[in-house]
């Protein structure tokens, strides 16, 4: 019995470190900067913080730049994170005037809050919200970033950061996006803050990592710690977020037919201070980036959708939430 356990767990140990290999060996290809970008470094509790930052060729008249932060998924960094959305931001960034900043998590994932003992973050209980804090101070010092024009968007586990910094420091966003996951257990539980914050959500039906009506995150038989469903997690930000109305959810143009997937949209709107909640539904989607880079193949991560583009559809939802617009 004994050996039959230790087998087991000698199999998922190996099978969790090939598929991160396969992750970030999918992604790098290799670490090469892209026009406009600038790698930087903070000290954060005595730890040199590492990031990318891309500048766009002019800003706003007034000189004041909203700033977008992009985290990464687990496995990855902060180049993965912009190679998975083909440099999107990058591109909006410069058609619309903002700062794209794509931070590094410690050992490749971010500390997010579900206490898991496979990763250094998690074991060492890094200050990940501080590093993002200190980002923005540092931003905003340094390169003109608006204060009340900071927004995050997170990818699976940098998904999970992003409910996480909406939990700690809610009042420094403007708004947040989170795609591939919906909230731990930990977090729906035992949230530090009632606040409202502007929420967009984009979620894949056939995920293979993240279960669609809550339960353990897995890689293969890698259990990572549990999410509620992504009912419970729109449920959770409306009544958050004090909205009183709602649109039923409308399926959208199949811009990309023969990807295997469609898209419905859900809107929940008359919030309090605005905070609007917004979920695109991937019927059919895996664990990806939608109009994003197919990092893996499908048998792996599922499909991508080509019926909206992600880096899109977040911006002019955060663009909607600029102060002063």
């Amino acid at each position: 019995m004994k050996k039959s356990y230790l087998r087991s767990l000698l199999v998922a140990s190996t099978l969790l470190i090939i598929i991160l290999l396969m992750i970030s060996g999918a992604l790098i290809k290799k670490n090469r900067l892209y026009p406009g970008d600038v790698r930087e470094s903070i000290v954060v509790d005595g730890i040199e913080r590492t990031f990318i930052l891309h500048l766009p060729p002019s800003g706003p008249a007034n000189g004041s730049l909203p700033l977008v932060i992009a985290l990464h998924g687990g496995g990855g960094d902060g180049f993965d994170m912009e190679k998975l959305t083909e440099s999107g931001l990058n591109r909006l960034a410069n058609e619309n005037g903002f700062i794209v900043v794509y931070p590094d998590a410690i050992g490749k994932h971010w500390n997010d809050g579900r206490n898991l003992s496979w990763y250094r973050s998690h074991r060492e209980n890094v200050d990940d919200v501080g590093f993002i804090e200190a980002i923005i101070d540092y931003l905003i010092g340094n390169y003109g970033v608006d204060p009340k024009n900071v927004f995050v968007v997170g990818m699976s586990n940098g998904g999970l950061m992003t409910y996480r910094l909406a939990c700690d420091i809610p009042e420094r966003l403007g708004a947040i996006a989170v795609v591939g996951v919906s909230m731990s257990e930990n977090l729906y539980k035992d949230c530090p803050s009632g606040l409202p914050v502007p929420i967009l959500i984009i979620l894949g039906t056939d995920d293979p990592l993240v279960p669609w009506n809550g339960g353990e995150l897995h890689l293969g038989p890698v259990k990572l710690g549990r999410v509620v469903s992504i009912n419970e997690t729109i449920d959770y930000w409306v009544e958050r977020n004090g909205c009183t109305n709602t649109s039923e959810g409308e399926y959208l143009p199949d811009k990309g037919p023969g990807d295997g997937t469609e898209v419905w949209k859900e809107h929940y709107f008359n919030c309090r201070e605005g905070a609007e909640v917004v979920f695109y539904g991937i019927a059919g989607g895996g664990h990806t980036w939608p109009g994003g880079y197919q990092y893996l193949p499908e048998k792996i991560v599922g499909k991508t959708s080509r019926d909206i583009d992600a880096n899109r559809v977040v911006w002019e939802f955060f663009r909607r939430h600029l102060h002063g617009a």
